[in-house]
């Protein structure tokens, strides 16, 4: 098959393109990504040279550019990772997030449906539920949760979900969604939670967290997120919406400590920040829908795939440390030339 993966110079698209290459070498992989801030081609220096393998960059949004290259390639699947994705960015720059995550996702889904796709596949997230209270335990996200969005970027996801399963009841076109907890593992942007901590405290430096650092997150390590879409694009219903999630429940406070006791770095680093406005309490995905019907399974417990992402870290110090000092950006134009 010849797959579409947009947004796969980012975290989980590029994790995903990796694996795809890795387990189903029968297949074309075409990647297309528009390398903002967050699209780091050298997440794919393994692979750019494979001959099922190729780089597009381009803007989903770009009605012209996406039509030409499916009317090209003649996709069977899209499977759609690209988006904006920092909360912290939304709140800043609410118009940014709606641009990708909405108008983005309907130029593909209007490609998808003239040029005969076999399956659209939505990538989303926890957050379009909201969140649940501390206290109750019992709680978890369902396929039946109903939206209850928190703040812009979780709002614009929402908006394409619900975009991508509209196109299935009035066009029929083969959609299907997956919505996964927070994600964990090699080749994640330094901005985010996990992976900052990290890279701080390898270098000694303070570490920011959030109000008292009780909210409480369910962690999926992204080989196991990648597998859940590789199942569900192959066997899916179309029209159906698919948790993800890995049953690893804890509190930043926790994710933080376990960082400094695996780097034998000492509590005294850790600086409680203002806490970020509409900061959802608690996030728990209830997968057992994905489970019963696909024989998904999570192989990556917490505490055995935490160590092993800060291992990956310490392993690949010059992938993070070209993102903190900008060089990442020169790579597209080094290995591709500035006129493309």
């Amino acid at each position: 098959m010849k797959i579409l993966v947009t947004g796969g110079a980012g975290f989980i698209g590029g994790n995903f393109v990796h694996y795809m290459l890795k387990n189903h070498p029968e297949d074309d992989i075409v990647n297309l990504d528009l390398l903002t801030y967050a699209g780091n081609l050298e997440t794919l220096k393994g692979v750019e040279k494979m001959p099922n393998y190729a780089f597009v960059k381009g803007d989903i949004s770009d009605r012209k550019l996406v039509f030409d290259l499916f009317k090209k390639e003649k996709f069977d699947i899209v499977i759609n990772f690209a988006a904006e994705s920092h909360v912290d960015r939304s709140i800043v720059n609410p118009e940014a997030f709606v641009i990708t995550n909405v108008l983005g996702t309907t130029t593909l889904l209007d490609a998808a449906r003239e040029y005969g796709i076999k399956r659209y596949h939505q990538v989303s997230t926890d957050e379009v539920y909201g969140d649940l209270p501390l206290e109750r335990q019992d709680l978890f996200f369902t396929e039946k949760t109903p939206i209850h969005t928190s703040s812009p970027y979780s709002s614009s996801k929402a908006s394409a979900d619900l975009f991508a399963l509209s196109y299935y009841r009035t066009y029929k076109l083969p959609v299907s969604v997956s919505r996964c907890s927070n994600n964990y593992g090699p080749y994640h942007f330094p901005e985010k939670l996990i992976p900052l901590i990290i890279i701080r405290a390898l270098a000694n430096e303070t570490l920011p967290v959030y109000g008292r650092g009780d909210n409480v997150r369910d962690w999926l390590h992204v080989e196991d997120h990648c597998h859940a879409i590789d199942l569900i694009m192959r066997s899916g219903q179309p029209g159906e919406v698919y948790n993800v999630g890995g049953h690893n429940e804890r509190t930043n406070l926790d994710v933080v400590k376990t960082i400094l006791k695996t780097l034998d770095r000492p509590e005294s680093l850790i600086r409680y920040v203002k806490d970020r406005p509409g900061h959802d309490r608690r996030y728990a995905i209830d997968a057992s829908k994905l489970e019963k019907q696909l024989g998904w399974e999570a192989k990556y417990a917490f505490d055995e795939g935490i160590i092993q992402t800060i291992q990956w870290y310490i392993d690949h110090k010059n992938w993070w440390g070209n993102i903190i000092s900008g060089e990442y950006r020169q790579y597209f134009k080094k290995q591709y030339g500035k006129n493309l």
